[in-house]
């Protein structure tokens, strides 16, 4: 019985190519859309199961009250670490203090290179559970040791045996190379971890942090802990939530409550809204999968409709085998058999298309994604996936084909009339309401995007490149290489910042000024800045002036943005006075507009520029417009070359860098282009697959017409009517629909566009527009064919 279904399988596949390519084709590309979501989907929820202890690690974080609302950050005080491990070390098996992961250079004889690392104690080793290729885990317990990562050991020693090498750390600290660990993957939050230095080493070389042993309120550092087996981490973040509090009374004010944030939810719920969690990427990771359900659903759809829009012309083969002696439920199970069939070679067309886009989608998606060739559960949920599909899709033909009347059939007095065409129509409007909806959510991801993008930024940034300040050599040189680099004609000025221009990496409070109320904690956003930063990043002024080395008064002057005026509630500060912790007097200045050095989808932090070289992290350039931009580049090379041989040459772009904030977003647009067009290009096998069979139904129709005069248009308009007046149905249905969920989408967003009609009337006349063309194909191709062919045959 299997022998005989499966000739007639490939016999009806070999008869009805055009047919059988579409349904193919259409199931093979919803299967790969669906594997390429489930693969993406897997990836993102096993976002940092690499770590053995995954359930049981978690960051110490803290919610925070300032400037009247409440905040959560994971920067915490260094006395914090002690204060856990003297009265609830019990609940925990390691704790590892550690710095900020970020770029730092390291040195072997006269090889020098720039890796991501960080600073962190002994036990994170033990944590993250790294698998080491040469030397031990414990390597850290000596303050002078360094653990590398295999990429980092190849590519500063090449093949040369790394253990018990002395290399240098930002040209200053002198360490020897204990062990070498696997890279670790790209789905962990620790991916850039390219060494590991110990946090003692690290304590001993920085004053700052020496003197933040008891000090409560430099929230600086990471803390990372694993609990003990027995441990509920909702527990011991309740038990451990005042601890901040009661050790410090001056932190009261600011109402810390100190807490646990799992590893699980690091990756997929990491935003905070007024303390509480306001989840994240989780509704990006569902949405897709809901995508991909429908697209496959798509898929689905043209199968349906194309197995049942050919039932008269399998009518007779069903009656003949009822009248033999075939029962319902054979029936069904040989189109259930068919449907299978045909599933089981899009899957494996489904892998091949799978395999041939992983690049293009990897490259979309940030991800390192491979198909799961040696899992067993690849294999089950794919198989199972595969007759789940084939059961969807043929079960609808099954069943109607199957309660055909042998009698009536057989007769010739079968017809499938407009109600057997009604659930066709309604599929087709399924379908075109999913990608219409595609369409207008891509529309309106994109125009979000441009939307922030085109936000004044408060400064120019055209031009402006950044280099970090990343070991002692740097100090004390600004004057000489400003000096240098504008003899050159590279740059027109150059200056110094602590932080870079898309970023603030100091936050302070403190502050006081004149009607102030008392009961109010202060944050502002603090950057150290030299007398040339304004002109050289092009800042504007509202009131005041900027900062000038006439002035020996400006030593203890600030410029402020426009958010910290409304934050302050002053309608005249130039000249105001301002208090920082009663041991600094200080007073503005001059007035900025807003520079956005944050998120571009969130206020601009009220912030206060301060005048002060020693605290600069940053040199900033800005680039000589008569010439290009590699000539300035190469020539400011060889003046930092010159003046710092010590470090190799590095930079950024601020525009590059103020560009990476999108990227979240920017790839979110791009995967939903990619799965709105495959969704429109099964829609359109669909409508074409129809559109053939309406036009081949009708032939004879047609032929008449065309006898008695009817032209090519009415002809066209004939058989295209019926797919606008769906497609129409399909528009009026998805806009109410994607209003409603974009708009939910759009109030995560503090700037964001207004939705509007504009975007549904694109999304509505592109769809009709691709589908006319689809539709007219075929109804051209009738509507020129020889009347005669199709009046003269039965």
């Amino acid at each position: 019985m299997l022998h005989n279904y499966l000739i007639i399988v490939l016999r009806n596949i070999k008869r009805n190519q055009i047919f059988s390519f579409i349904n193919i084709i259409g199931l093979a590309v919803g299967m790969s859309v669906a594997i390429l979501i489930g693969l993406w989907m897997y990836d993102e929820f096993t976002f940092d199961q690499y770590h053995s202890n995954y359930d049981r690690i978690a960051q110490i974080m803290q919610h925070q009250t300032l400037n009247g609302n409440k905040g959560t950050q994971n920067a915490i005080p260094r006395p914090l670490e002690m204060a856990l491990r003297n009265s609830y070390n019990n609940y925990f098996t390691h704790l590892s203090m550690a710095t900020w992961t970020g770029g730092h250079i390291l040195a072997y004889k006269d090889q020098k290179i720039s890796k991501s690392g960080n600073y962190m104690q002994p036990s994170i080793t033990e944590m993250l559970s790294l698998q080491m290729i040469q030397g031990k885990r414990n390597g850290l317990q000596d303050p002078s040791s360094i653990l590398l990562s295999q990429s980092t050991a190849k590519a500063l020693f090449g093949d040369i045996d790394p253990l018990g090498k002395t290399i240098k750390i930002d040209n200053k600290d002198f360490v020897k190379v204990a062990g070498v660990y696997k890279d670790l993957p790209y789905n962990t939050t620790f991916r850039d971890l390219e060494f590991i230095a110990p946090w003692n080493l690290f304590v001993r070389s920085q004053e700052w942090v020496q003197r933040a042993a008891d000090r409560w309120g430099n929230n600086s550092f990471q803390l990372f802990v694993q609990l003990s087996p027995s441990a509920d981490i909702q527990a011991v973040s309740e038990k451990i939530k005042k601890v901040k509090a009661q050790a410090a009374p001056d932190e009261v004010p600011f109402k810390p409550e100190i807490f646990l944030y799992p590893m699980k939810d690091w990756h997929l719920r990491s935003d905070w809204k007024d303390g509480r969690n306001a989840g994240g990427r989780i509704q990006i990771v569902w949405m897709f999968g809901v995508i991909g359900v429908f697209v496959l659903l798509l898929a689905c759809i043209n199968f349906m409709n194309l197995s049942t829009a050919r039932s008269e012309k399998r009518a007779k083969e069903v009656g003949i085998r009822k009248s033999i002696g075939s029962e319902r439920r054979q029936l069904i199970g040989q189109f259930l058999g068919e449907s299978l069939l045909i599933t089981g070679f899009s899957f494996f067309l489904a892998l091949v298309l799978v395999q041939l886009s992983l690049p293009l989608f990897n490259e979309i998606s940030d991800k390192k994604i491979s198909i799961l060739w040696t899992n067993p559960l690849f294999w089950l949920f794919g198989i199972g996936f595969s007759v789940l599909t084939g059961l969807i899709a043929g079960s609808y033909p099954a069943l109607y084909l199957s309660s055909f009347d042998p009698v009536s059939v057989l007769k010739g007095t079968f017809r499938a009339g407009g109600k057997a065409s009604l659930p066709r129509k309604i599929l087709v409007v399924v379908q075109f309401t999913v990608s219409v909806s595609l369409i207008i959510g891509t529309i309106i991801v994109y125009r979000q995007i441009q939307y922030s993008k085109d936000r004044p930024i408060g400064y120019n940034r055209d031009g402006l490149v950044m280099v970090t300040m990343s070991t002692p050599d740097f100090q004390g040189k600004f004057s000489v290489l400003q000096r240098d680099l504008k003899k050159s004609g590279a740059i027109l000025e150059m200056a110094e910042s602590s932080s870079p221009l898309t970023s603030v990496w100091s936050n302070n409070g403190g502050f006081s000024w004149k009607g102030k109320h008392p009961d109010l904690q202060t944050d502002f956003a603090t950057i150290w800045v030299s007398p040339e930063f304004g002109q050289t990043v092009g800042w504007n002024f509202t009131q005041g002036r900027d900062f000038s080395k006439e002035f020996l008064t400006d030593s203890t002057g600030i410029v402020i943005n426009e958010a910290a005026v409304k934050f302050m509630g002053v309608k005249d500060p130039v000249g105001m006075e301002v208090d920082w912790s009663g041991e600094v007097k200080l007073h503005v200045v001059g007035v900025i507009k807003d520079m956005l050095m944050q998120s571009p989808y969130r206020p601009v932090k009220p912030t206060i520029y301060l005048m002060n070289k020693l605290d600069a992290n940053w040199f900033i350039l800005k680039l000589n417009p008569a010439y290009s931009a590699s000539q300035s580049l190469k020539q400011i090379q060889t003046v930092f070359t010159k003046h710092i041989p010590q470090v190799p040459f590095e930079y950024k772009f601020a525009d590059a860098e103020y560009a990476t904030k999108f990227n979240d977003e920017e790839r979110l647009g791009k995967l939903a282009t990619f799965f709105a067009t495959l969704a429109i290009f099964i829609s359109c096998l669909g409508i074409f697959g129809l559109a053939s069979f309406t036009a081949e139904q009708r032939r004879k129709e047609i032929g008449i017409r065309k006898v008695l005069g009817a032209s090519i248009l009415n002809l066209w308009q004939l058989l295209s009517k019926e797919f606008i007046v769906l497609v129409l149905t399909s528009f009026v249905i998805a806009t109410p629909i994607s209003w409603y969920f974009l708009q939910g989408w759009l109030q995560s967003y503090t700037y964001r566009i207004e939705i509007s009609w504009w975007i549904f009337a694109v999304a509505g006349l592109g769809a009709l527009i691709i589908t006319l063309a689809t539709v007219s194909y075929q109804a051209i191709k009738a509507a020129i064919a020889n009347p005669t062919k199709s009046l003269r045959t039965e």
